[in-house]
Protein backbone atom coordinates (compact mmCIF):
# COMPACT_ATOMS: atom_id res chain seq x y z
CA UNK A 1 0.00 0.00 0.00
CA UNK A 2 1.04 3.60 -0.51
CA UNK A 3 2.88 5.35 2.31
CA UNK A 4 3.79 9.02 2.46
CA UNK A 5 6.90 10.58 3.96
CA UNK A 6 8.07 14.16 4.44
CA UNK A 7 11.79 14.93 4.76
CA UNK A 8 13.48 18.17 5.76
CA UNK A 9 15.83 19.50 3.07
CA UNK A 10 18.79 21.85 3.55
CA UNK A 11 19.66 23.54 0.24
CA UNK A 12 22.51 25.98 -0.17
CA UNK A 13 21.90 29.67 -0.88
CA UNK A 14 22.49 29.15 -4.60
CA UNK A 15 20.13 26.16 -4.62
CA UNK A 16 17.47 28.17 -2.79
CA UNK A 17 17.54 30.84 -5.46
CA UNK A 18 17.17 28.33 -8.30
CA UNK A 19 14.42 26.37 -6.51
CA UNK A 20 12.47 29.59 -5.87
CA UNK A 21 12.75 30.49 -9.56
CA UNK A 22 11.53 27.07 -10.67
CA UNK A 23 8.61 27.23 -8.21
CA UNK A 24 7.72 30.67 -9.57
CA UNK A 25 7.69 29.29 -13.13
CA UNK A 26 5.39 26.45 -12.05
CA UNK A 27 3.06 28.96 -10.40
CA UNK A 28 3.10 31.09 -13.56
CA UNK A 29 1.99 28.13 -15.70
CA UNK A 30 -0.81 27.26 -13.25
CA UNK A 31 -2.12 30.83 -13.25
CA UNK A 32 -1.78 31.05 -17.04
CA UNK A 33 -3.93 27.92 -17.44
CA UNK A 34 -6.54 29.46 -15.15
CA UNK A 35 -6.63 32.63 -17.25
CA UNK A 36 -6.72 30.66 -20.48
CA UNK A 37 -9.67 28.55 -19.33
CA UNK A 38 -11.58 31.63 -18.17
CA UNK A 39 -10.99 33.39 -21.50
CA UNK A 40 -12.14 30.40 -23.57
CA UNK A 41 -15.14 29.87 -21.30
CA UNK A 42 -16.25 33.49 -21.73
CA UNK A 43 -15.66 33.37 -25.50
CA UNK A 44 -17.61 30.12 -25.87
CA UNK A 45 -20.57 31.48 -23.93
CA UNK A 46 -20.84 34.47 -26.29
CA UNK A 47 -19.91 33.13 -29.70
CA UNK A 48 -19.93 29.29 -29.79
CA UNK A 49 -23.01 27.51 -31.13
CA UNK A 50 -25.20 25.46 -28.85
CA UNK A 51 -23.58 22.13 -28.01
CA UNK A 52 -20.01 23.36 -28.53
CA UNK A 53 -17.70 23.98 -25.58
CA UNK A 54 -14.40 25.66 -24.97
CA UNK A 55 -11.26 23.50 -25.32
CA UNK A 56 -9.56 22.38 -22.12
CA UNK A 57 -6.18 20.69 -22.41
CA UNK A 58 -2.91 20.23 -20.53
CA UNK A 59 -0.51 21.92 -22.95
CA UNK A 60 1.92 24.58 -21.76
CA UNK A 61 4.22 25.21 -24.74
CA UNK A 62 2.13 28.19 -25.89
CA UNK A 63 3.21 30.17 -22.83
CA UNK A 64 6.93 30.02 -23.67
CA UNK A 65 8.02 33.06 -25.65
CA UNK A 66 11.49 34.53 -26.11
CA UNK A 67 10.20 38.12 -25.76
CA UNK A 68 7.24 37.90 -23.37
CA UNK A 69 8.35 35.09 -21.03
CA UNK A 70 12.11 34.62 -21.43
CA UNK A 71 12.50 33.38 -17.84
CA UNK A 72 10.59 30.18 -18.64
CA UNK A 73 13.47 29.03 -20.84
CA UNK A 74 15.71 28.77 -17.79
CA UNK A 75 13.35 26.28 -16.11
CA UNK A 76 13.28 22.58 -17.06
CA UNK A 77 10.39 21.96 -19.42
CA UNK A 78 9.25 18.96 -17.34
CA UNK A 79 8.39 21.28 -14.43
CA UNK A 80 6.21 23.42 -16.71
CA UNK A 81 4.57 20.31 -18.12
CA UNK A 82 3.87 18.91 -14.65
CA UNK A 83 2.26 22.17 -13.55
CA UNK A 84 -0.07 22.11 -16.57
CA UNK A 85 -0.90 18.43 -16.02
CA UNK A 86 -1.70 19.05 -12.34
CA UNK A 87 -3.98 21.92 -13.34
CA UNK A 88 -5.76 19.71 -15.88
CA UNK A 89 -6.25 16.91 -13.36
CA UNK A 90 -7.66 19.38 -10.85
CA UNK A 91 -10.04 20.70 -13.49
CA UNK A 92 -11.22 17.15 -14.24
CA UNK A 93 -11.93 16.67 -10.53
CA UNK A 94 -13.88 19.92 -10.60
CA UNK A 95 -16.02 18.63 -13.47
CA UNK A 96 -16.74 15.48 -11.46
CA UNK A 97 -17.82 17.52 -8.44
CA UNK A 98 -14.93 16.49 -6.20
CA UNK A 99 -13.44 19.94 -5.71
CA UNK A 100 -13.83 23.55 -6.80
CA UNK A 101 -12.64 25.25 -9.95
CA UNK A 102 -8.83 25.77 -10.07
CA UNK A 103 -7.93 29.24 -8.79
CA UNK A 104 -4.93 31.52 -8.97
CA UNK A 105 -1.98 30.78 -6.70
CA UNK A 106 -0.73 34.03 -5.11
CA UNK A 107 2.93 34.80 -4.63
CA UNK A 108 3.69 34.07 -0.97
CA UNK A 109 6.44 32.47 1.09
CA UNK A 110 4.77 29.09 0.45
CA UNK A 111 5.42 27.42 -2.88
CA UNK A 112 5.90 23.95 -4.36
CA UNK A 113 6.77 22.12 -7.55
CA UNK A 114 6.16 18.61 -8.82
CA UNK A 115 9.11 16.57 -10.09
CA UNK A 116 8.81 13.33 -12.06
CA UNK A 117 11.47 10.68 -12.56
CA UNK A 118 13.23 12.66 -15.29
CA UNK A 119 14.21 15.38 -12.81
CA UNK A 120 15.55 13.49 -9.80
CA UNK A 121 17.38 10.37 -8.75
CA UNK A 122 18.53 8.81 -5.49
CA UNK A 123 22.17 7.74 -5.41
CA UNK A 124 23.66 5.49 -2.73
CA UNK A 125 27.17 6.43 -1.66
CA UNK A 126 29.93 4.04 -0.64
CA UNK A 127 29.23 4.77 3.04
CA UNK A 128 25.56 3.82 2.63
CA UNK A 129 24.15 7.37 2.70
CA UNK A 130 21.48 8.31 0.16
CA UNK A 131 21.88 11.47 -1.92
CA UNK A 132 19.17 13.23 -3.95
CA UNK A 133 20.10 14.73 -7.33
CA UNK A 134 17.66 17.41 -8.60
CA UNK A 135 17.39 18.49 -12.23
CA UNK A 136 18.19 17.23 -15.69
CA UNK A 137 21.63 16.57 -17.17
CA UNK A 138 21.98 20.08 -18.58
CA UNK A 139 19.91 22.04 -16.04
CA UNK A 140 20.30 20.95 -12.44
CA UNK A 141 21.17 22.16 -8.95
CA UNK A 142 23.31 19.16 -8.04
CA UNK A 143 22.75 17.12 -4.90
CA UNK A 144 20.16 18.40 -2.43
CA UNK A 145 20.98 17.68 1.19
CA UNK A 146 18.11 16.21 3.21
CA UNK A 147 17.55 14.42 6.52
CA UNK A 148 16.29 10.85 6.12
CA UNK A 149 14.58 9.98 9.41
CA UNK A 150 13.29 6.63 8.14
CA UNK A 151 13.65 4.04 5.44
CA UNK A 152 11.75 4.41 2.20
CA UNK A 153 11.49 2.94 -1.30
CA UNK A 154 12.15 4.85 -4.50
CA UNK A 155 9.14 6.94 -5.59
CA UNK A 156 7.91 7.73 -9.09
CA UNK A 157 7.51 11.44 -8.34
CA UNK A 158 8.04 13.87 -5.51
CA UNK A 159 7.22 17.39 -4.36
CA UNK A 160 9.62 20.04 -3.15
CA UNK A 161 7.88 22.57 -0.92
CA UNK A 162 8.96 25.82 0.68
CA UNK A 163 7.35 27.08 3.90
CA UNK A 164 8.64 29.97 6.03
CA UNK A 165 12.04 29.72 4.38
CA UNK A 166 12.26 25.98 5.13
CA UNK A 167 12.37 23.36 2.40
CA UNK A 168 10.80 19.89 2.46
CA UNK A 169 10.82 16.86 0.15
CA UNK A 170 7.65 14.74 0.26
CA UNK A 171 6.53 11.73 -1.76
CA UNK A 172 4.56 8.48 -1.65
CA UNK A 173 5.97 5.00 -2.20
CA UNK A 174 4.87 1.38 -2.05
CA UNK A 175 5.86 -0.18 1.26
CA UNK A 176 5.19 -3.75 0.12
CA UNK A 177 2.33 -4.37 2.55
CA UNK A 178 -1.09 -5.52 1.28
CA UNK A 179 -3.85 -2.95 0.87
CA UNK A 180 -6.24 -2.87 3.81
CA UNK A 181 -9.85 -3.95 3.47
CA UNK A 182 -12.50 -1.37 2.61
CA UNK A 183 -15.27 -0.20 4.91
CA UNK A 184 -17.88 -2.39 3.24
CA UNK A 185 -15.67 -5.47 3.53
CA UNK A 186 -15.00 -4.77 7.20
CA UNK A 187 -18.69 -4.37 7.88
CA UNK A 188 -19.47 -7.66 6.11
CA UNK A 189 -16.82 -9.50 8.14
CA UNK A 190 -17.93 -8.01 11.46
CA UNK A 191 -21.60 -8.81 10.80
CA UNK A 192 -20.92 -12.44 11.70
CA UNK A 193 -19.17 -11.64 14.99
CA UNK A 194 -20.74 -12.35 18.34
CA UNK A 195 -21.94 -9.61 20.64
CA UNK A 196 -19.49 -10.72 23.34
CA UNK A 197 -16.51 -10.30 21.00
CA UNK A 198 -17.71 -6.88 19.89
CA UNK A 199 -18.18 -5.76 23.48
CA UNK A 200 -14.57 -6.62 24.25
CA UNK A 201 -12.98 -5.25 21.05
CA UNK A 202 -15.05 -2.15 20.24
CA UNK A 203 -14.18 1.34 21.38
CA UNK A 204 -16.54 4.31 21.25
CA UNK A 205 -14.86 7.71 20.92
CA UNK A 206 -16.45 10.92 22.17
CA UNK A 207 -14.78 14.22 21.26
CA UNK A 208 -15.23 17.43 23.17
CA UNK A 209 -13.63 20.74 24.07
CA UNK A 210 -12.91 20.30 27.76
CA UNK A 211 -11.73 16.72 27.18
CA UNK A 212 -10.53 16.37 23.57
CA UNK A 213 -10.98 12.58 23.34
CA UNK A 214 -12.82 10.21 25.68
CA UNK A 215 -12.69 6.56 24.55
CA UNK A 216 -14.45 4.44 27.15
CA UNK A 217 -12.30 4.62 30.29
CA UNK A 218 -9.40 6.13 28.31
CA UNK A 219 -8.99 9.89 28.34
CA UNK A 220 -6.67 11.85 26.05
CA UNK A 221 -5.72 15.47 26.53
CA UNK A 222 -2.79 17.74 25.71
CA UNK A 223 0.15 17.36 28.05
CA UNK A 224 1.20 20.17 30.36
CA UNK A 225 4.11 21.03 28.04
CA UNK A 226 1.84 21.09 24.99
CA UNK A 227 -0.66 23.37 26.74
CA UNK A 228 2.19 25.65 27.75
CA UNK A 229 3.47 25.86 24.18
CA UNK A 230 -0.01 26.58 22.80
CA UNK A 231 -0.62 29.30 25.39
CA UNK A 232 2.74 30.97 24.83
CA UNK A 233 2.34 30.88 21.05
CA UNK A 234 -1.14 32.40 21.30
CA UNK A 235 0.20 35.20 23.51
CA UNK A 236 3.06 35.99 21.11
CA UNK A 237 0.71 35.84 18.12
CA UNK A 238 -1.60 38.40 19.69
CA UNK A 239 1.35 40.69 20.46
CA UNK A 240 2.83 40.42 16.98
CA UNK A 241 -0.54 41.02 15.31
CA UNK A 242 -0.88 44.30 17.19
CA UNK A 243 2.63 45.28 16.16
CA UNK A 244 2.02 44.43 12.51
CA UNK A 245 -1.07 46.66 12.34
CA UNK A 246 1.14 49.70 13.11
CA UNK A 247 3.83 48.87 10.54
CA UNK A 248 3.95 50.02 6.93
CA UNK A 249 2.92 47.45 4.35
CA UNK A 250 5.86 46.25 2.30
CA UNK A 251 8.49 47.38 4.81
CA UNK A 252 11.27 45.09 5.96
CA UNK A 253 10.20 45.26 9.60
CA UNK A 254 6.67 44.26 8.72
CA UNK A 255 8.00 41.33 6.71
CA UNK A 256 10.09 40.23 9.70
CA UNK A 257 7.05 40.45 11.95
CA UNK A 258 5.02 38.46 9.45
CA UNK A 259 7.71 35.78 9.36
CA UNK A 260 7.74 35.51 13.16
CA UNK A 261 3.95 35.19 13.12
CA UNK A 262 4.14 32.32 10.65
CA UNK A 263 6.67 30.54 12.88
CA UNK A 264 4.38 30.70 15.92
CA UNK A 265 1.41 29.52 13.86
CA UNK A 266 3.53 26.63 12.60
CA UNK A 267 4.51 25.79 16.16
CA UNK A 268 0.85 25.54 17.16
CA UNK A 269 0.16 23.34 14.13
CA UNK A 270 3.04 21.04 15.04
CA UNK A 271 1.71 20.64 18.59
CA UNK A 272 -1.76 19.75 17.31
CA UNK A 273 -0.35 17.32 14.76
CA UNK A 274 1.78 15.64 17.42
CA UNK A 275 -1.22 15.25 19.73
CA UNK A 276 -3.35 13.87 16.89
CA UNK A 277 -0.69 11.32 15.92
CA UNK A 278 -0.16 10.11 19.48
CA UNK A 279 -3.87 9.89 20.24
CA UNK A 280 -4.77 8.09 17.00
CA UNK A 281 -1.97 5.57 17.53
CA UNK A 282 -3.18 4.77 21.05
CA UNK A 283 -6.76 4.41 19.82
CA UNK A 284 -5.76 1.96 17.09
CA UNK A 285 -3.67 -0.08 19.54
CA UNK A 286 -6.53 -0.26 22.06
CA UNK A 287 -9.28 -1.90 20.00
CA UNK A 288 -10.12 -3.71 16.76
CA UNK A 289 -13.26 -1.69 16.01
CA UNK A 290 -13.35 2.07 16.55
CA UNK A 291 -16.58 4.09 16.40
CA UNK A 292 -16.62 7.87 15.98
CA UNK A 293 -19.41 10.40 15.94
CA UNK A 294 -20.16 11.91 12.54
CA UNK A 295 -19.37 15.47 13.57
CA UNK A 296 -19.73 18.23 10.99
CA UNK A 297 -16.78 20.33 12.16
CA UNK A 298 -17.00 22.81 9.30
CA UNK A 299 -20.63 23.58 10.05
CA UNK A 300 -20.09 23.66 13.80
CA UNK A 301 -17.38 26.33 13.49
CA UNK A 302 -19.26 28.83 11.32
CA UNK A 303 -19.40 32.46 12.34
CA UNK A 304 -22.40 33.78 14.23
CA UNK A 305 -24.97 35.33 11.92
CA UNK A 306 -25.85 39.01 12.55
CA UNK A 307 -29.31 39.78 13.95
CA UNK A 308 -31.38 42.86 13.14
CA UNK A 309 -34.63 44.18 14.49
CA UNK A 310 -37.44 45.69 12.45
CA UNK A 311 -35.77 49.12 12.36
CA UNK A 312 -32.50 47.69 11.04
CA UNK A 313 -30.49 47.99 14.27
CA UNK A 314 -28.15 45.12 15.03
CA UNK A 315 -28.95 43.02 18.09
CA UNK A 316 -26.52 41.08 20.31
CA UNK A 317 -25.78 37.69 18.72
CA UNK A 318 -23.08 36.39 21.11
CA UNK A 319 -20.50 36.52 18.32
CA UNK A 320 -17.61 36.76 20.78
CA UNK A 321 -18.67 33.63 22.63
CA UNK A 322 -19.22 31.77 19.35
CA UNK A 323 -15.77 32.79 18.13
CA UNK A 324 -14.24 31.49 21.35
CA UNK A 325 -16.07 28.18 20.96
CA UNK A 326 -14.94 27.87 17.33
CA UNK A 327 -11.34 28.53 18.36
CA UNK A 328 -11.53 25.89 21.09
CA UNK A 329 -12.98 23.29 18.69
CA UNK A 330 -10.36 23.93 16.02
CA UNK A 331 -7.59 23.93 18.63
CA UNK A 332 -8.40 20.32 19.55
CA UNK A 333 -8.38 19.00 15.99
CA UNK A 334 -11.42 16.71 15.89
CA UNK A 335 -11.25 16.04 12.16
CA UNK A 336 -7.50 15.41 12.13
CA UNK A 337 -7.74 12.86 14.95
CA UNK A 338 -10.43 10.96 13.05
CA UNK A 339 -8.52 11.12 9.75
CA UNK A 340 -5.30 9.85 11.33
CA UNK A 341 -7.15 7.05 13.08
CA UNK A 342 -8.83 5.96 9.84
CA UNK A 343 -5.65 5.49 7.83
CA UNK A 344 -3.76 3.87 10.72
CA UNK A 345 -6.60 1.46 11.39
CA UNK A 346 -6.69 0.51 7.70
CA UNK A 347 -2.94 -0.15 7.73
CA UNK A 348 -3.37 -2.40 10.78
CA UNK A 349 -6.33 -4.28 9.28
CA UNK A 350 -8.80 -2.85 11.77
CA UNK A 351 -12.22 -1.26 11.27
CA UNK A 352 -13.16 2.38 11.82
CA UNK A 353 -16.76 3.59 11.41
CA UNK A 354 -18.91 6.61 12.21
CA UNK A 355 -22.44 6.88 13.53
CA UNK A 356 -24.90 9.74 13.85
CA UNK A 357 -24.10 12.10 16.72
CA UNK A 358 -27.75 12.86 17.52
CA UNK A 359 -28.52 12.79 21.28
CA UNK A 360 -25.39 10.85 22.23
CA UNK A 361 -24.79 13.29 25.12
CA UNK A 362 -28.38 13.02 26.39
CA UNK A 363 -28.87 9.24 26.28
CA UNK A 364 -28.19 6.99 29.25
CA UNK A 365 -25.70 4.22 28.49
CA UNK A 366 -27.51 1.79 30.85
CA UNK A 367 -31.24 2.18 30.29
CA UNK A 368 -31.24 4.17 27.04
CA UNK A 369 -33.46 6.96 28.42
CA UNK A 370 -32.90 10.17 26.42
CA UNK A 371 -33.74 13.61 27.78
CA UNK A 372 -32.01 17.02 27.93
CA UNK A 373 -32.31 17.03 31.73
CA UNK A 374 -29.93 14.07 31.95
CA UNK A 375 -26.99 16.43 31.34
CA UNK A 376 -27.49 19.68 33.18
CA UNK A 377 -23.78 20.58 33.34
CA UNK A 378 -20.79 20.04 31.13
CA UNK A 379 -19.32 17.15 33.13
CA UNK A 380 -22.13 15.62 35.19
CA UNK A 381 -24.56 13.06 33.76
CA UNK A 382 -27.47 11.92 35.95
CA UNK A 383 -30.15 9.80 34.32
CA UNK A 384 -33.62 11.03 35.27
CA UNK A 385 -35.06 7.54 34.77
CA UNK A 386 -32.70 5.01 36.40
CA UNK A 387 -30.48 7.37 38.38
CA UNK A 388 -27.25 6.30 36.64
CA UNK A 389 -24.43 8.74 37.42
CA UNK A 390 -21.26 9.11 35.36
CA UNK A 391 -19.02 11.66 33.70
CA UNK A 392 -20.88 13.04 30.70
CA UNK A 393 -18.10 12.34 28.18
CA UNK A 394 -17.54 8.81 29.48
CA UNK A 395 -21.26 8.07 29.29
CA UNK A 396 -21.37 9.42 25.72
CA UNK A 397 -18.44 7.20 24.73
CA UNK A 398 -20.32 4.12 25.94
CA UNK A 399 -23.47 5.27 24.12
CA UNK A 400 -21.46 5.55 20.89
CA UNK A 401 -20.04 2.07 21.44
CA UNK A 402 -23.51 0.66 22.16
CA UNK A 403 -25.00 2.19 19.03
CA UNK A 404 -22.09 1.03 16.89
CA UNK A 405 -22.46 -2.57 18.01
CA UNK A 406 -26.21 -2.43 17.34
CA UNK A 407 -25.56 -1.18 13.80
CA UNK A 408 -22.97 -3.87 13.10
CA UNK A 409 -25.24 -6.70 14.27
CA UNK A 410 -28.26 -5.36 12.35
CA UNK A 411 -28.48 -7.19 9.00
CA UNK A 412 -30.00 -4.11 7.34
CA UNK A 413 -27.08 -1.81 8.11
CA UNK A 414 -25.38 -0.02 5.22
CA UNK A 415 -22.87 2.75 4.67
CA UNK A 416 -23.40 6.37 3.69
CA UNK A 417 -20.85 9.17 3.37
CA UNK A 418 -17.91 6.81 3.06
CA UNK A 419 -17.94 5.00 6.43
CA UNK A 420 -21.04 6.14 8.35
CA UNK A 421 -23.27 3.33 9.61
CA UNK A 422 -27.00 3.66 9.06
CA UNK A 423 -30.08 1.57 8.37
CA UNK A 424 -33.44 1.75 6.64
CA UNK A 425 -34.53 4.57 4.39
CA UNK A 426 -31.37 6.61 4.96
CA UNK A 427 -29.38 4.19 2.77
CA UNK A 428 -31.57 4.33 -0.31
CA UNK A 429 -32.90 7.82 0.34
CA UNK A 430 -29.59 9.66 0.67
CA UNK A 431 -28.69 11.97 -2.16
CA UNK A 432 -25.77 11.04 -4.34
CA UNK A 433 -23.35 13.72 -5.46
CA UNK A 434 -23.75 14.03 -9.20
CA UNK A 435 -21.00 14.97 -11.58
CA UNK A 436 -21.08 18.60 -12.58
CA UNK A 437 -22.49 19.11 -16.02
CA UNK A 438 -23.09 22.19 -18.15
CA UNK A 439 -26.26 23.98 -17.17
CA UNK A 440 -28.28 26.62 -18.94
CA UNK A 441 -25.15 28.56 -19.90
CA UNK A 442 -22.47 26.53 -21.62
CA UNK A 443 -19.75 27.95 -19.38
CA UNK A 444 -21.44 27.43 -15.99
CA UNK A 445 -22.04 24.32 -13.95
CA UNK A 446 -24.57 23.44 -11.27
CA UNK A 447 -23.59 21.92 -7.96
CA UNK A 448 -25.63 19.14 -6.43
CA UNK A 449 -25.05 19.03 -2.71
CA UNK A 450 -25.03 15.70 -0.94
CA UNK A 451 -22.80 12.74 -0.33
CA UNK A 452 -22.04 9.48 -2.01
CA UNK A 453 -23.58 6.36 -0.51
CA UNK A 454 -22.95 2.66 -0.67
CA UNK A 455 -25.61 0.02 -0.19
CA UNK A 456 -24.36 -3.17 1.47
CA UNK A 457 -26.33 -6.27 0.63
CA UNK A 458 -27.16 -8.39 3.65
Amino acid sequence: MLTGIKLRAHPTEAQKQVLSQWMGCARFIWNAKCDEERYYRTFARKYYPIGAYAPVDQTAAQFKDAELTPWLSGCPSQILRNAAVNWYQTYQKFMKGICGRPKHHPKTDRASMHLTRELFRFDTCADGNIRLFIGSKTNNIGYLSFKAHGRFNLPNSLYIRKERGQYFVSFCYENGKPEGAGYADNLAMLAGSSREWLEENTLGVDRGVSIPVQAGDLRFDHSAEQKKQLTQSARYIKRLQRRMTRQVKGSNRRNKTKYRLSCYYAKQGNVRADFSHQTSRKLVNSASVIIFEALQTQRMTKKAKPKQDESGHYLPNHAKAKSGLNKAILNVGWHRIEAFTKYKAKAEGKACFRISAAYTSQECSLCGYTHPDNRKTQSAFICASCGHTDHADRNAAYVIKKRGIAFILNPGTGLVNDNELTTGRQITGSKTRKAKSPARSRSTVKKDKGGTHLLLEA
